[in-house]
């Protein structure tokens, strides 16, 4: 069993909830208003040319002020804090960058497609598709751990992909966001093939080097060559 506030706090991770909550609080302030929304998700992508908005959007706090927002933050510190230590620093910031990424082209092609040029994302703005992205790579990479789903339920961490779609659809039934909620879907899917790949490639190494020491051990077991005089007759002609 699993406990999601085990471990040291990753540094990165405080980090970036720092910036998260440093730019919700922003946004409610008229004279830096400005700053959260250029950062956020919005069809200036496509209209404009804001490409960075593809990158920045899943670190600039998002939603109104109440305490379900402190409540995410920290669901994304007790799911994040454990993914980045089982994934390292460099496959965690790749996993996150690139697949919010990914998701946001998504969406984008999505509202494309719609001719929606007024879409604001909601279903995946902020810290909301940081927490679809580390709980699915927190689920892919625990896969077999058992947690505590509310501290009560026991399940298995691989549901928890299932749980974030259905959550996902309810979310998209009550505010009618398809782009959002299609971006949602392809960054848990692409968070699952990238962690699971990863360990499917680690586990493959580690069964190769288990092979490698093994065939080491028996080679070095094997008895020394002796060599044979060929000019001294067998004992059996004495």
């Amino acid at each position: 069993t699993l406990s999601g506030l085990a471990g040291p706090p990753a540094p990165d991770l405080l980090a970036v909830l720092g910036l998260l909550f440093a730019t919700f609080a922003l946004q409610y302030f008229p004279p830096t208003a400005w700053l959260p929304a250029l950062l956020r998700l919005t069809p200036a992508v496509w209209q404009e040319g804001f490409l960075w908005q593809l990158v920045t959007y899943p670190f600039t706090g998002y939603g109104p002020p109440s305490l379900w927002f402190l409540l995410e933050l920290l669901i994304v510190y007790i799911f994040g804090n454990q993914a980045y230590w089982r994934l390292g620093r460099r496959t965690f910031w790749g996993v996150t960058v690139g697949i919010a990424a990914l998701a946001a082209a998504a969406a984008a092609l999505a509202a494309l497609a719609l001719v929606d040029g007024t879409s604001t994302f909601p279903l995946m703005q902020g810290q909301r598709m940081l927490l679809a992205i580390l709980v699915a790579a927190f689920a892919t990479a625990f896969g077999d751990a058992t947690i505590l789903f509310f501290f009560v339920l026991p399940m298995r961490a691989r549901w928890l992909l299932l749980l974030e779609v259905a959550v996902a659809f309810v979310g998209f039934l009550a505010s009618r966001d398809l782009p959002g909620f299609l971006g949602l879907g392809v960054g848990v899917a692409g968070t699952y093939l990238a962690v699971a790949g990863r360990r499917g490639r680690r586990q493959l190494r580690l069964r190769f080097e288990q092979r490698w020491l093994s065939l080491r051990g028996r080679l070095r077991r094997r008895p020394p060559l002796r060599l044979v005089d060929q000019d001294k007759p067998p004992r059996w002609l004495h």
